[in-house]
């Protein structure tokens, strides 16, 4: 697939989840509580998918465990995967934590329309994840995770990532685990007009995570919650974000990916090939000095710098 012309629908079926509204889909979707085998999700060309999603993932959640899920890379996003004694061991660690990842594992590998349920066997509480992006269909329909799937997970987990817990939306761009370019619309790349961030790496085999900046610079005035890839004039990042590492350019890691010249077709560190995603914003999320309100990314003083913005926070005590 290519740039998408007037016979995608996909624009008019854009669908942005904020948490609430995440929550209130978890009625739909396979397996919700039946025990019912969960059919493998089409592949993604035949479906609408909605490529935009809300960061919030804590930094925590990236090194659980390494993110191995023990079974669960096994057995992939099915009843017997989730129902494993492996998967409940992990999850069992730290509950919340669990649950907050599983949301974006769900989110990132499962299409629009499914969800994943799990029912802890001794509490009986249920848990129920929707998905959105549908990336990785093998993985999603029970299969084990291949080396593309596991770097396309870590990818997307790495790009849903917010240090300061703000919910953002972004734009996703890339290839499913198929080859499969994530479907878009011209309104979307309109509307999500400032390229970001390029995000890979493999957490399921400790290859490590990774992001590099594609992104105009920041003013000194401006400032953003997605600040792990996010350069200003000195050309470094305002925030590190371990354990992700900043590999400087997108451009300088990367290969290009030609057909959809949105994204790229591989990345590389320490020598290691990955499968990578790149993410897209909208110029109205980026907090400005001046706008009257401080924002979470911006400090009281005396200037109009997003470190001292007099004008939205005041002088410091």
């Amino acid at each position: 697939m290519g740039s998408m012309g007037s016979g995608n629908r996909r624009g008019a079926t854009v669908r942005k989840l904020s948490w609430a509204l995440a929550l209130s889909l978890t009625t739909l979707g396979m397996g919700c509580g039946t025990g019912a085998p969960e059919p493998a999700p089409a592949p993604l060309g035949t479906q609408e998918q909605a490529a935009l999603s809300y960061n919030h993932l804590s930094s925590n959640g990236l090194s659980f465990n390494g993110l191995s899920f023990n079974g669960l890379s096994i057995n992939g996003l099915s009843l017997s995967g989730l129902s494993s004694p492996a998967f409940t061991s992990w999850f069992d660690q730290q509950p919340a934590l669990a649950d907050e990842v599983m949301h974006y594992i769900v989110r990132c590998a499962v299409p629009q329309g499914q969800s994943r349920t799990y029912t802890h066997p001794l509490t009986n509480k249920t848990y129920t994840w929707p998905g959105l992006l549908g990336l990785t269909p093998g993985w999603a329909g029970g299969g084990k995770a291949t080396v593309a799937e596991q770097q396309l997970i870590t990818a997307c987990l790495v790009a849903h990532t917010n240090p300061l817990g703000v919910s953002v939306p972004i734009s996703v761009q890339g290839r499913d685990a198929q080859g499969q370019v994530i479907p878009w619309s011209a309104a979307e790349l309109a509307d999500f007009a400032r390229p970001e961030s390029c995000f890979f790496g493999n957490a399921f085999q400790g290859q490590g995570l990774y992001a590099g900046s594609q992104n105009p610079p920041l003013n000194p005035n401006q400032s953003t919650s997605r600040a792990c890839a996010v350069v200003d004039g000195s050309g470094m990042p305002r925030r590190m974000c371990s354990p992700i590492v900043y590999v400087g350019s997108c451009a300088s890691a990367c290969t290009p990916d030609g057909t959809s010249g949105l994204s790229f077709l591989s990345c590389t560190a320490n020598g290691v090939s990955f499968q990578p995603l790149t993410t897209r914003v909208r110029d109205v999320d980026l907090a400005v000095c001046g706008d009257g309100t401080c924002q979470v990314t911006e400090s009281c003083g005396t200037s109009n710098t997003y470190a001292a913005c007099a004008a939205d926070c005041g002088a410091c005590p």
